[in-house]
């Protein structure tokens, strides 16, 4: 297997939180353009990382799911990703974690509202995890945009 871009990292991971897109709305997601994302689904699937299924939609249209060994390779992705995290975190007391979660919140939303793509800035998010215990703050910010 071929060592991954950081966009093919990405959309493993986003077909981890979300399989069956298409091939644009992944590029999409990933900051690829339609080209540009079909020749690294291409390559996933050459290292059987992600398969492509006939929607369930409209049967002419593909979708893109990743294979076990591709949830695998992203799971492994987010727990590379988040260990240094977590272990720097925990040896902050409470009061300073809390510090920090305000802080965060208030990065991340102005991020959003700088580039307006909750998708790309959360491309690597674990969004099981992310949104345990409190909302996501790009999520709300996209939501507020909408409203």
């Amino acid at each position: 297997m071929r060592r991954l871009s950081a966009s093919s990292s990405a959309a493993l991971v986003s077909l981890f939180a979300h399989p069956g897109l298409s091939v644009s709305e992944l590029g999409r997601r990933v900051g690829l353009s339609q080209p540009a994302a079909a020749r690294m689904v291409d390559s996933l699937e050459a290292d059987d990382l992600v398969e492509r299924i006939p929607s369930p939609v409209n049967r002419r249209w593909m979708t893109v799911r990743p294979t076990q060994q591709g949830n695998r390779l992203a799971q492994q992705l987010l727990r590379g990703r988040s260990a240094p995290l977590v272990d720097t975190v925990a040896k902050l007391d409470e009061r300073d974690q809390q510090a920090l979660a305000a802080l965060l919140e208030k990065i991340l939303t102005h991020v959003y509202e700088e580039t307006g793509q909750g998708q790309r800035i959360c491309r690597l998010c674990d969004r099981k995890s992310c949104t345990r215990s409190a909302p996501c703050p790009v999520g709300q910010a996209e939501r507020a945009e909408e409203m």
